[in-house]
């Protein structure tokens, strides 16, 4: 199992140079992956956000090794084809390390709203659905033209294509256990959904993740890679017993990598000294 940062663009997280410092000291310390969020305005009243975009270019920019991507891109607020410029630019900067997590995001970020964005979240399924078809028509370096409801695109060739012929790889977020948006994962390269029962968050358990991983192997190519990722103690295994089962019995589930979550009232330099230690051991992984 990998292990990664989910790090907010928000408050003293807004840096750009301190992202970039943040994934330097992670890389330097065995981890795997380093994620940003990309929100407007979500938990920011009164906070500063930064760009995700442009703070994930400084993090690759000052990187070389760990994978880097957004946890969750909209693409359904997004022009596909300027999305698409950017995301392949991006992948080449970082010499094929990008992936791309993507969802619907949440109404309860005002980026939405206070702009006109669409809220009725069935119609931003259906853009987002529009959108990563464009996505991919636009990496594959061949004419592509497309009509649907919301996105059409006349004949146009996009070059360069992304680092792998695969183009990049795409993790789409949901809230566990809606049915439809695995569907959609099921056409692309990971999951990474969020638990919601009963109105409370929460983090999927072994049984969910067996579950998640019965529907893909069942509906995808045998042996093809697909990537199950949670949320996780990860901080927390270093040092302690009851955080390690917690994340063995996840990779033992079917998890390919599980993500340390940083909220944006954290400190930097708290979050920094837990980087320093690097990702846990795992006895019987």
């Amino acid at each position: 199992m990998y292990y990664g940062l989910d790090i907010p663009n928000i408050g003293a997280f807004s840096d750009a140079r301190a992202l970039a410092d943040l994934a330097r000291t992670a890389e330097d310390a065995g981890w795997d992956g380093i994620f940003l969020w990309d929100t407007l305005h979500y938990l920011a009243e009164n906070k500063p956000v930064a760009d995700a975009w442009i703070a994930l270019t400084a993090v690759a920019m000052k990187t070389e090794r760990i994978k880097i991507g957004l946890q969750v891109a909209v693409p359904a607020r997004r022009r596909p084809a300027k999305l698409a410029r950017e995301i392949v630019t991006l992948d080449r900067l970082s010499n094929g390390r990008l992936i791309l997590g993507v969802g619907l995001g949440t109404n309860e970020d005002k980026g939405f709203g206070a702009f006109g964005e669409e809220m009725e979240v069935k119609k931003r399924a259906k853009i987002l659905d529009e959108s990563l078809d464009v996505l991919q028509g636009l990496w594959s370096g061949k004419p592509f033209s497309y009509t649907g409801e919301r996105h059409q695109v006349k004949e146009i060739t996009f070059l360069p294509t992304a680092m792998r012929t695969s183009g990049v790889p795409i993790w789409i977020g949901w809230l566990w256990p809606k049915k439809k948006p695995m569907e959609r994962a099921m056409r692309f390269e990971g999951a990474s959904p969020q638990r919601f029962v009963d109105n409370e968050f929460g983090e999927l358990g072994p049984g969910d993740i067996r579950q998640l991983k019965a529907y893909m192997e069942e509906r995808r190519a045998p042996g093809a890679p697909f990537d199950i990722v949670v949320g996780g103690p990860v901080f927390e295994a270093v040092r302690n017993e009851k955080a390690r089962a917690t994340l063995l019995a996840v990779q033992e589930a079917g998890a390919t990598w599980a993500l340390q979550r940083v909220e944006p009232e954290d400190e930097i330099a708290t979050i920094r000294e837990a980087i320093k230690q690097g990702p846990p051991k795992l006895q019987g992984a």
